[in-house]
């Protein structure tokens, strides 16, 4: 997008960035760009808080006022304010116990806990109405399976014709997370992005069995596989030893 940017500068047309990585920006350095203290794919804050969304749109609508540069970067000044825990907030299923943490015990657990938790992604559905998994277009108990094969070392073959194995796999992991993410969010209360990355993380089968599927991944000679096992499968901040 800084790159992009460039040119579209070059044609006239005034340019202004929002920035999630800080680091990264000041490497490629754009012409302007907004550095927001948000998680990655909340780049305007929180959602359903249209107030604030717009405070960090007129924040970086108000950078092309700026005149000085040629790069500019500017942080927002405030954190998302729901970033502050719930302590009404319960998991919906107890935590994993993994006295067994190999790659094929991960797998059946894995799959184990998807049934424990469709009460609950159902119910969040049904008041909701609307639901961001479905990337891979399948039930979610095949969903499960295909990542579990994966962790039994199978390589199964994609499950949709359009969707190369590497990339298959990679939404598969993404509906994951959407399913257990909106799972424990089915009560009344709001709990913190932290808290449910803590809890993804730290307590459940599946962020465990993601965790094991991405160091299995890493050796593999599909540069394509390793290229997802790498940068998109596990948070940074969520990979043992990056802190």
């Amino acid at each position: 997008m800084s790159a992009l940017a460039h040119y579209l500068e070059e044609e006239g047309i005034a340019t202004v960035a929002i920035s999630l990585i800080r680091p990264q920006t000041e490497n490629t350095k754009p012409p302007r760009a907004l550095w927001v203290p948000f998680e990655l794919g909340r780049p305007f804050g929180p959602a359903n808080n249209p107030a604030f969304q717009k405070r960090v749109i007129v924040a970086a609508l108000q950078m092309l006022e700026h005149e000085d540069g040629p790069v500019i970067i500017r942080d927002f000044p405030d954190d998302d304010p729901s970033v502050q825990p719930d302590a009404a907030w319960r998991p919906p299923i107890a935590p994993a116990v993994l006295r067994d943490r190999s790659n094929v015990a991960l797998a059946t657990l894995l799959e184990a806990e998807i049934t424990q938790l469709q009460g609950a992604f159902d119910r969040r559905l049904a008041r909701r109405g609307r639901t961001t998994v479905g990337l891979c277009a399948l039930p979610i108990v095949d969903v499960a399976r295909y990542v579990a094969d994966w962790l039994r070392g199978l390589s199964p073959p994609s499950l949709r014709e359009a969707f190369s194995a590497p990339l298959m796999l990679r939404f598969a992991v993404d509906d994951l997370k959407a399913f257990y993410l909106e799972a424990a969010t089915d009560g009344a209360s709001h709990p913190s992005s932290e808290q449910l990355g803590d809890w993804f993380w730290n307590e459940t089968a599946a962020g465990a069995a993601i965790l094991a599927l991405r160091e299995a991944c890493l050796p593999n000679e599909d540069e394509r596989l390793k290229l997802i096992a790498g940068n998109f499968m596990v948070p940074a901040v969520r990979v043992p030893g990056a802190g």
